[in-house]
């Protein structure tokens, strides 16, 4: 049988050539295609693999990034002892057991109240209480969110929430009048209470100071992934040592002041329960311009503007801004220190404090 179709196909090839060219093409384009299709299936298979490689490098990458950096939340009985030494106590507001330092002579008229930034605590201060207690009354607490004090009950880290409570916590103390100063948030707070309430500030100290719109020059990391959507699980469960580092180092005029005990203290103190969800909450919070912002002029008190030359965060130009705006304000910029002149230079930046005060 086989010859016999071998014979017949040899004989149409014989009696039309054409149509056995037609049909040798036709073979040779099937196996052409068949052959295509074998290359394709191939790199369709290896591209697959290469994907598959690297998803499941990215999870393991991931998993071996949180199994890292897991740090979940501490309650404060297990900071308390490291960051809340004596003179340190907990006094009730709003709430809140709130960190404080009461500091000095109990006969003060008007105690130096001190607020710190964003981020941040009542250490931030330890150098000037220091040198302003002997004659002074100073108090530092932990704002809201912040430091030992923790979260607020209900969430609000709003400016008008914070100023209800810095004089909710001057009414715990008995302070009528005070000093009031701050840096970066504390002094946002500061400059608002003292529109707000002027009868209770008898002078200003604003240190790189929250006031105008401002276009930093350059933000923290931390900063920027906390306004991210969608990663809240991932901030509020991890907390990489170098990220924290590397915020400190970001809004400091020299490097070499971030110190692995300073690093500790920031590390430790964003661990302190609720403190995560409290800085996205501030974070991704979009504070308006504020209408009291074109009152500042209104401000006819006594005022010290302290800035950092090297403050990418809230430049410099704004504290010329400021001092323009506040009549017989004086202003003081050191050249070389950035976001918080006060923790990163004590001993230099308190002396024009000292001469604000009349004690030096």
């Amino acid at each position: 049988m086989n010859l016999r179709v071998v014979s017949i196909n040899n004989q149409i090839s014989m009696l039309n050539p054409s149509r056995h060219l037609e049909v040798s093409v036709l073979r040779s384009h099937m196996d052409l295609d068949s052959g295509e299709y074998d290359r394709r299936k191939v790199v369709l298979l290896i591209a697959l693999k290469i994907v598959l490689g690297v998803l499941v490098a990215l999870v393991l990458l991931f998993a071996i990034f949180v199994w890292a950096n897991w740090a979940p939340d501490r309650p404060v009985s297990a900071l308390q002892e490291r960051w809340a030494p004596p003179p340190s106590q907990f006094i009730e507001v709003m709430g809140m057991q709130v960190h404080v330092r009461d500091e000095g002579p109990r006969d003060d008229p008007s105690p130096v109240v001190l607020m710190h930034g964003t981020g941040s605590s009542l250490h931030d201060w330890e150098g000037w209480a220091a040198a302003l207690r002997d004659k002074r009354r100073v108090i530092t607490f932990d704002l809201p969110g912040f430091g030992l004090t923790g979260p607020s009950p209900d969430s609000d880290y709003s400016l008008e929430h914070m100023t209800r409570f810095l004089l909710a916590l001057l009414d715990k103390l008995g302070v009528k009048r005070c000093v009031l100063g701050g840096n970066s948030l504390g002094g946002a707070i500061s400059w608002r209470t003292a529109l707000l309430e002027p009868s209770r500030v008898d002078k200003l100290i604003l240190v790189d100071v929250r006031a105008y719109p401002a276009r930093p020059n350059s933000v923290p990391l931390g900063f920027r992934l906390a306004r991210i959507p969608g990663i809240n699980w991932l901030l509020v469960n991890t907390l990489p040592r170098s990220l924290v580092a590397q915020g400190m180092r970001n809004t400091a005029g020299d490097p070499s002041f971030v110190t692995p005990e300073r690093i500790d203290r920031h590390y430790d103190l964003m661990l302190r329960e609720g403190n995560r969800r409290a800085f996205l909450e501030r974070a991704r919070r979009r504070d308006p311009s504020s209408p009291l912002v074109a009152r500042i002029p209104e401000l006819k008190l006594p005022t010290l503007i302290m800035w950092g030359g090297r403050d990418r965060l809230i430049p410099p130009e704004n504290a010329e801004r400021l001092h323009r705006d506040i009549a017989g304000s004086k202003l003081v910029i050191f050249d070389d220190l950035g976001h918080a002149p006060e923790d990163e230079d004590p001993g230099r930046t308190v002396k024009p404090v000292k001469e604000f005060l009349g004690i030096e």
